[in-house]
């Protein structure tokens, strides 16, 4: 027998199979190739993460050290161990484990052809995840996974118009071709041959040694450059620097792409959110403020009106305004007058303001459901769920609204179809839906016409001879940014002014900047307007969600993530909301009904009425408080507009206030009204 090699002879009847088992030369030559692709692999990963840190450097804060450079590309290497592991994978398997079995050398140019496949859709991602981190400033989430449920044709445009997807292309092909190349060059370096030993056991000493060196090796790579699970890196724990752009940069693309799958699943299964459904009864208690015994889960949610009003407004406009965000109406940008509007709005005697506020979750499908049924985002696509469409929930604003005289209409700048929300609205009580095929526009996007446009539409046909509810969603200030802002008016240097150095140059930043300048200054006309064709009428205004355009690069969490809510009109005064209140989308509902109806109004809502001075809002990811913010599922916590003498809420008050709004939000979802104890996550 040849040292190198053994031959097993099976005979099975008459015929006769001989299996190639180990022909260790070739085997040792074949790993030897998925050693060179795995650190090519590996290489490309680190080199697109410098990329992308390079390209993005804008991104990074004033506070960022070269330590924590060095930092974020040492655990980004440690992590793209299990991204490289995990595609070498596939060629260790089809390459160097068939060749044990098959003489075929072919089997070495698959190696090659997976490889510049990877390659090739790396070379794609890195160019598509730099657009994709200036709108979301994440390397990709989950929101990839609901681009089939959105207008496709829309997100296609804007991709188009605002990010040079040619340009872009063409890089990533140019990218792709120069990598497969020097692929091709470092497969071709010549390997070693295996070791030959004088004895027989030593040669077998030596091969069993190697099998303990790829076993202890595989474990290696598969925990992250550890040995252990306990100092295991994956993208849950990964964000280790103080910078946003840092800790995205560690996820390579595989990662990023499996973190937005993992949260997507956990949507799809609610399998993230941590709740028991055994203590739904002690979750729903909690929220009513009293014991209540009772398998409906909406007799936890009944309320009634404390003060109310017996002179209610005969118009009422909620307004949810595109990443309409709180940080432009803080005292610290007060040089950059792109909220002028709102804040004069805010300054009038019968206005109130709350600035301590969340949107419901981190799209405007999140924040428009949040705010029409009044339930906590649960992991759950409510809009696209059959209880949503069975009947309205007894949350749901709109037939409560009806239920004290008024009718209800939806006006949406935006089309129709979007994420089923003219299906979802008239199942949720409004009796009208109006989208932008149903008013005349000069101008708009794929997205939505302009948000002139819209409150036109709205002041056109709007009628007082009897109460009306108006919800209007807006789009204008949302990407790709085609206003006419030359033409409405809008100055360059009002924005400039107010810039830090470094940004005044930034013509794309100004750009995103006059969008907001002009939806506030639109927003200001269509109240203006309203107000005088309807002396008897409130207004509701809300941001749907912030996290999209800031002028730090790194700011705050109350900056980053805080909306403003305003109401102004009649029944309001300084006084409507105590000094500090603190609410979320959830709270709209019950402060709304509390602002329109009489004392002792029945009324059903997961959230409590400002008006009552709640002093606490929580969303998808985070809570807030007049003075503190922290994160929803760990107990980092940040202080902003700090006074004398405020402390943050106990751990305790934090995870029943969360857990009850969203447990009970996601079986009503899920489940739908009947608790069934029997039932299980």
């Amino acid at each position: 027998m040849n040292s190198s090699k053994a031959v097993v002879i099976l005979k099975v009847g008459k015929v006769g199979f001989i299996i190639r088992l180990v022909c260790w030369d070739e085997f040792y030559t074949e790993l030897q190739q998925d050693c060179k692709l795995f650190i090519f692999i590996v290489g490309v990963f680190c080199l697109f993460r410098i990329g992308f840190i390079a390209v993005m450097h804008s991104f990074l804060s004033e506070a960022v050290t070269v330590s924590d450079i060095v930092s974020a590309l040492y655990y980004g290497l440690r992590i793209s161990l299990k991204s490289a592991g995990m595609l070498v994978l596939v060629p260790l398997v089809c390459c160097t484990g068939l060749r044990l079995f098959l003489p075929w050398k072919g089997l070495s140019h698959i190696r090659f052809y997976l490889g510049a496949g990877y390659v090739t859709i790396l070379s794609f991602l890195f160019h598509a995840r730099i657009p994709y981190y200036q709108e979301f400033r994440m390397a990709f989430n989950q929101l990839l996974f609901n681009t089939l449920n959105d207008d496709v044709m829309a997100i296609m445009h804007t991709v188009v118009e605002q990010y040079n997807l040619s340009v872009r292309l063409l890089l990533a092909g140019i990218t792709a071709f120069l990598l497969c190349k020097l692929l091709q060059r470092w497969l071709a370096v010549k390997t070693i041959r295996f070791p030959r030993l004088p004895k027989w056991y030593q040669n077998i000493a030596l091969r069993a040694a190697l099998l303990v060196v790829i076993f202890y090796v595989a474990i290696f790579i598969r925990f992250g450059g550890t040995m252990t699970y306990a100092y295991n890196i994956d993208w849950e724990n990964s964000g280790v620097t103080k910078d946003q752009l840092l800790n995205e940069a560690i996820l390579d693309d595989v990662q990023a792409l499996y973190r937005a799958y993992v949260l997507h699943e956990r949507v799809c299964s609610s399998t993230g959110l941590d709740m028991e459904p055994a203590r739904l009864n002690d979750y729903g208690s909690y929220l009513a403020g009293k014991q209540v015994n009772s398998v409906n889960l909406d007799d936890f949610l009944r309320k009634k009106v404390i003060v109310g009003t017996e002179s209610p407004p005969r118009q009422v406009f909620l307004i949810i305004a595109e990443s309409y965000a709180n940080w432009p109406l803080l005292p610290q940008y007060s040089n950059l007058a792109i909220a002028g509007g709102m804040k004069e709005l805010i300054a009038q005697e019968d206005a109130a303001y709350v600035p301590n506020f969340l949107p419901n979750g981190m799209s405007t499908i999140s924040g428009v459901m949040g705010v029409l049924t009044g339930l906590a985002e649960a992991n759950l696509y409510l809009n696209y769920l059959p209880e949503s469409y069975k009947e309205p929930y007894a949350t749901a604003l709109a037939p409560q609204m009806k239920r004290l005289g008024y009718t209800a209409d939806c006006w949406y700048a935006g089309p129709a179809s979007w994420e089923k929300i003219k299906d979802f609205t008239l199942a949720q009580g409004f009796e009208s839906f109006y989208g932008m095929g149903d008013f005349a526009s000069q101008g708009g996007n794929v997205w939505g016409v302009d948000d002139a446009d819209l409150y036109q539409a709205v002041l056109g046909q709007v009628k007082n001879d009897k109460p009306g509810f108006h919800v209007i969603i807006t789009v204008s200030n949302h990407s790709p940014f085609t206003v006419d802002l030359a033409k409405e008016g809008f100055d360059p240097a009002i924005v400039t002014a107010g810039l830090p150095d470094k940004c005044k140059n930034d013509q794309e930043l100004i750009k995103k900047l006059g969008h907001f300048w002009y939806a506030d200054k639109m927003l200001a006309k269509f109240v203006k307007k309203a107000r005088q064709q309807y002396p008897d009428s409130l207004f509701v205004i809300v941001g749907d969600h912030a996290d999209r355009v800031n002028v730090e690069t790194n700011p705050a969490m109350f900056e980053r993530y805080a909306i403003p809510l305003i109401v102004y009109g009649k029944n309001i005064s300084k006084e409507t909301f105590p000094e500090q209140t603190a609410g979320s989308h959830i709270n709209v509902i019950p402060t709304l009904l509390e602002l329109v109806a009489p004392s002792g109004f029945e009324y059903y809502s997961v959230g409590r009425s400002l008006t009552d001075g709640n002093d606490f809002g929580m969303n998808y990811g985070f809570w807030i408080t007049s003075g503190y913010m922290g994160n929803a599922d760990n107990d980092y916590k940040e202080t902003h507009l700090s006074k004398t003498g405020l402390l943050p809420p106990d751990q305790d008050k934090i995870r029943q206030e969360i857990d009850s709004a969203r447990a009970i939000s996601w079986w009503r979802i899920k489940y739908g009204k009947m608790l069934q104890t029997v039932k299980s996550i």
